[in-house]
């Protein structure tokens, strides 16, 4: 990226059915759902939307190897998207198993993300 713009933080929670992918896309939603930028496409080569890239960090506390990256990408509306995975995030209970909603065990997944957002 050779434009840092914006950072956008979330955190994403999968409370139950221990499914780090829908704990990370939430996160992903959650840290660009409160933003607007909409001066972004005038600083932008070509005054495109696709020209913006995209850089989503996520610290997940487990299961990096189900994380679907394409999920967690087609959160993202516009721009070329890289996702880098670190260790973080928590594992913690949720104090109930329900068998209903998929849930294994009584742990809920909780994901932090970091949105770069430039060109």
């Amino acid at each position: 990226m050779e434009k840092l713009m914006f950072i956008e933080t979330g955190m994403g929670i999968d409370v139950h059915g221990q499914d780090i992918t829908s704990a990370a896309v939430r996160a992903v939603k959650n840290a660009i759902h409160y933003n607007s930028m909409p001066g972004i496409r005038s600083v932008l080569p070509d005054n495109n939307l696709d020209n913006m890239r995209v850089n989503v960090k996520l610290a997940v506390p487990c299961d990096k190897e189900k994380l679907d990256i394409n999920a967690v990408k087609d959160a993202l509306p516009y721009g070329i998207v890289t996702v880098e995975i670190m260790d973080g995030g928590m594992k913690t209970t949720s104090g109930i198993v329900l068998e209903d909603k998929g849930d294994k065990n009584d742990l809920m997944y909780i994901v932090v993300a970091s949105v770069e957002v430039g060109y």
